[in-house]
């Protein structure tokens, strides 16, 4: 294999890993609607981030960076907007009434 090929294989590695890193997150906050544990200001800034390493993708025409970047934003978008969705509910599983 030629250093490009390796080059290529390193980063559509990475890109897939740290892609596929956030479906758990995703499926679970979905499923559950539990969101008490996600930061709106962490995933707020994470969502910017992989916005601009989308743009750095498309600007460098590296397609493992365009690809694996337009699904972790759609991915984090999606936790963020469930987050800013029920964040002010408490989840299904969870009773409300306190206690005795």
């Amino acid at each position: 294999m030629t250093s490009s090929v390796w080059v290529e294989a390193v980063g559509a590695a990475a890109a897939t890993l740290t892609t596929v890193s956030f479906v758990p997150q995703a499926w679970l906050t979905w499923r559950t609607r539990d969101v008490s544990g996600i930061s709106v200001g962490m995933y707020s800034a994470f969502a910017l981030g992989v916005a601009l390493w989308l743009l750095y993708g498309v600007l460098i025409g590296s397609w493992p960076i365009i690809v694996a970047n337009v699904i972790t934003l759609t991915l984090a978008l999606a936790i963020l907007v469930m987050r800013l969705r029920y964040g002010g509910q408490p989840p299904p599983s969870v009773s409300v009434e306190p206690k005795r």
